[in-house]
């Protein structure tokens, strides 16, 4: 049985990774302005999979008998300097959801709710993942960003990225 904290937080999260498929929308919507249609791409992919963190969230709940409270949440930010500004606003945002996961891990600890636990798991291996890669993309940007014909092969490259939900 969940504690009105534990259910609670885990809503919250569940709230967030909507609110994360939102601002990765946010981001997608300025690489196509800037007619970074690869970026655009890759940014559309990972607001399909937060989506998708938000739905494990509501059946997680649900299986256990408790209810998914939907909630709004703020305007994600819309305007970036730079394709590279647009990644690290990124990196930042998934270093905020590795915060958050590692405090529900924490109250489930506490609690000793193991279902939580191992329900968590799948997320906080996740994390590792989602910094690693956007970490990855920071520095190849970093690399590249004064040569054009490299941020287009790798604008490219990342046109090709698509959502399977048994990766994510």
């Amino acid at each position: 049985m969940l504690s009105e904290k534990l259910h609670e937080a885990l809503n919250d999260q569940m709230n967030f990774e909507f609110y994360s498929a939102h601002a990765y929308l946010a981001i997608a919507a300025y690489c196509t302005e800037e007619a970074y249609d690869g970026f655009a791409n890759f940014f559309l992919v990972q607001a399909e999979e937060e989506r998708f963190h938000a739905m494990k969230f509501y059946n997680f709940l649900s299986d256990l008998g408790y209810r998914a409270t939907i909630a709004g949440f703020e305007r994600p930010h819309n305007e970036f300097a730079s394709i590279l500004d647009a990644f690290e606003s990124a990196l930042r945002h998934e270093k905020e959801v590795t915060h958050r996961i590692y405090y529900l891990s924490d109250i489930a600890l506490d609690e000793r709710e193991h279902a939580t636990m191992a329900f968590l798991k799948w997320f906080i291996d996740e994390q590792v993942e989602e910094e690693s890669t956007f970490d990855t993309l920071i520095n190849k940007i970093k690399r590249i960003e004064k040569d054009s014909n490299a941020i287009f092969m790798l604008d490219s490259e990342l046109s090709s990225r698509t959502f399977t939900p048994d990766e994510a």
